[in-house]
């Protein structure tokens, strides 16, 4: 998949890009304010939320084309791009009508590829910046999807936006993080920056600096974070939305990590851990492919015992006395348990397997 680098895309856009402004554009005097707010916090990018996507319906679902309008009052005032994010046809003809400079999807719309189909239709042939949000679902293969079918009608200049995903037991946050769903995107999509969006992670401004700060870490690519001067008041969104002067604060107290390019006298020290890990990693495999042969051992007597491959004391008896293990040596709990289920899901395939196998002496 061909992507164009963020810091190409003529928007004067940095590796590290802040993306600040209101949830929802309300009147032009609001607009004015935060822009004016927002001065000296080297924001990059003015976001506002023309067309809201609602859950239920009775909401403020955005003023609409009419706001598109006001956001060249934030453009003057900051001398930035903005960006709205897009749901359908209609939306994509009014914000390039409008001289919008990017357009976002959302994770409501990336979730359905009928509607991100739609969209692409709708943009062929232009050469305007997409950013797309992750869908609600922590489903992988739509976010990808989502960027295939851009790409498909000539779009490069593409991003991603990590804004969590939907779990009905988490509690912390509005949605759950789920840190490795945008670092594997990463993997997948190399070239690809991925802005995360705490806002929406958060759903409460109170920790948006420290998860601001995470995202930094696991070395995301900027922060798209809601922004309002009178928070408690915005008309969507209000918890989550903070002053721009907290978003200085936030910014002036980040700790960008550095990259090896910057301390090439690390590589060295570093690839001497890396030849540790991968002569670890080695005797794991050996040490994982000696057990599955002693799981083909324990297959063939099954077989000939006639008994079920699942043995549910076992599993629990397992299960416990490695978790307990694991967790003494520093791991922790969730970890073991992912490991013991994907341990434990390939010996049952392989002995499964052999279940199905037929004896030498009946075969034609």
């Amino acid at each position: 998949m061909e992507i164009t680098d963020i810091q190409d895309w003529g928007l004067g856009l940095s590796e590290h890009v802040l993306i600040a402004g209101p949830c929802s554009a309300e009147s032009p005097e609001q607009i004015e304010t935060i822009a004016k707010g927002l001065r000296g916090s080297n924001i990059e990018l003015f976001r506002a939320g023309v067309w809201k996507p609602r859950t239920r319906p009775g909401s403020f679902e955005g003023i609409g084309n009419d706001a598109l309008g006001w956001l060249e009052i934030a453009r003057d005032i900051l001398n930035v791009p903005v960006t709205v994010e897009v749901a359908k046809t209609s939306h994509v003809e009014a914000a390039l009508k409008a001289g919008v400079d990017v357009l976002w999807i959302g994770a409501r719309t990336t979730v359905n590829p009928f509607s991100v189909q739609e969209i692409c239709e709708a943009l062929r042939g232009t050469d305007i910046p997409v950013m797309v949000k992750n869908p609600i679902n922590p489903d992988l293969q739509l976010w990808l999807g989502a960027f295939e079918r851009l790409n498909k009608v000539g779009i490069n200049k593409l991003a991603a936006i990590h804004r969590g995903f939907s779990d009905p037991y988490e509690k912390r946050y509005r949605n759950k993080p789920e840190w490795s769903m945008p670092i594997h995107l990463k993997r997948m999509l190399p070239g690809i920056s991925v802005i995360c969006d705490p806002s929406h992670i958060c759903g409460t401004r109170e920790i948006i600096a420290s998860v601001s700060q995470r995202a930094i870490n696991f070395g995301l690519d900027g922060l798209m974070i809601e922004t309002h001067h009178d928070p408690d008041n915005a008309w969507s969104d209000a918890k989550q939305q903070i002053t721009p002067d907290m978003l200085k604060i936030i910014c002036e107290n980040l700790n960008f990590r550095e990259t090896l390019e910057e301390h090439p006298e690390a590589i060295s020290e570093l690839d001497a851990f890396r030849q540790k890990v991968d002569l670890v990693d080695a005797q794991i495999l050996e040490l994982m492919a000696d057990r599955f042969q002693i799981i083909k051992q324990i297959g063939e007597y099954k077989k000939e015992q006639n008994l079920a491959v699942f043995q549910p004391n076992r599993w629990q008896d397992v299960m416990q006395s490695r978790i307990k293990a694991g967790v003494k040596k520093g791991m922790t709990e969730k970890f073991m348990k992912s490991l013991l289920f994907a341990i434990h899901e390939e010996s049952v395939k392989k002995q499964e397997a052999q279940l199905k196998e037929v004896p030498t002496s009946s075969k034609v």
